[in-house]
């Protein structure tokens, strides 16, 4: 079952981004972060167990981002994460968001979901705030890709 995050959930949350986060496919997200934000999140939930997590970041106008999409391990392959995904496109068709992106280490994924690779220049300097603070920066190697919402 995929529903808004709750306060209860951050935790949990933090520990499945932290898996993700030490292979090195996420960034880092602080328990602060994480409840400065939480209402960016979607979780997916079974037999009470938050299994996986996805939030939608509203940047300007006309931008969303996807961001800190991960499923456990051991759910891989149920379509969690693509039914994250769609729950996020769906609130930012809701609030009347065009363009929805993502920075990504797994194009393919959402490639599968009819994103469109971008070059990083085309995304607006407001979100290059989260970029200033990433380890990475300014050698970012993840692939930028993005959604029209119709």
């Amino acid at each position: 079952m995929i529903r808004k995050a709750k306060m209860s959930d951050a935790g949990k949350i933090k520990a499945l981004l932290e898996g993700y986060s030490k292979k090195g496919l996420l960034l880092n997200r602080s328990l602060f972060g994480i409840y400065e934000c939480l209402r960016d999140f979607f979780v997916f939930e079974e037999k009470g167990e938050i299994v996986g997590c996805g939030a939608l970041h509203f940047c300007w106008e006309n931008l969303a981002e996807i961001r800190s999409l991960a499923v456990g391990e051991e759910f891989k392959g149920n379509g969690i994460g693509k039914e994250l995904v769609q729950s996020c496109l769906e609130e930012a068709k809701s609030v009347g968001i065009e363009k929805v992106f993502t920075l990504t280490y797994v194009p393919d994924f959402f490639k599968g979901l009819e994103f469109e690779e971008i070059e990083k220049d085309k995304l607006p300097q407001k979100i290059w705030n989260d970029c200033l603070n990433c380890p990475h920066f300014p050698n970012c190697d993840e692939t930028a890709m993005q959604k029209q919402i119709k």
